[in-house]
């Protein structure tokens, strides 16, 4: 969490950090008093591989939506995709299941995963994601989350979901 912050501080980008009880899903997300993410939009992600496991994909998406892997494995030009293991995740983005999240993309250092970031997100002023750890949230305005994507240096594109 500190290397985000930090990294975060170095870009001049605005967060809130909000402490909170270890959530693992979306659902344990929801089950969190709201009023703390002030409506904010809590991003869902999840770490994808393709059939071969040559390419691994981050996929952020609005939290409401449920992830077409038929639709997204098109729109990334993919074979098949399926969720990568445990031990993918930590590989390339130093995290394990339940903290994942675009921030742990300053730990892929070989720039290796797309990211395929849900269109709709754009319309989002304030978005919530985790530091690495899933025991607080940020919130942060979108364009500052573009902000910190951008300056990562990861492959990224805007998806229909």
């Amino acid at each position: 969490m500190e290397e985000v912050l930090k990294v975060l501080q170095d870009l001049d980008i605005h967060y809130e950090l909000i402490k909170h009880e270890p959530v693992y899903t979306i659902e344990d997300m929801n089950n969190l008093n709201k009023e703390m993410f002030k409506g904010a939009e809590i991003c869902k992600n999840l770490f994808l591989r393709d059939q071969k496991g040559k390419r691994h994909f981050l996929v952020v998406l609005c939290s409401e939506k449920k992830a077409d892997m038929a639709k997204i494995q098109e729109q990334a030009h993919s074979t098949r995709l399926s969720f990568a293991s445990s031990e993918r995740l930590m590989k390339y983005l130093k995290l394990e299941p339940g903290h994942v999240s675009p921030m742990g993309l300053i730990n892929d250092k070989e720039k290796k995963v797309e990211v395929l970031i849900d269109k709709d997100l754009k319309d989002k002023p304030l978005l919530v994601v985790h530091p690495n750890t899933n025991e607080a949230s940020l919130l942060i305005t979108y364009e500052d989350w573009m902000k910190f994507i951008k300056s990562i240096g990861n492959k990224y594109e805007f998806i229909n979901i």
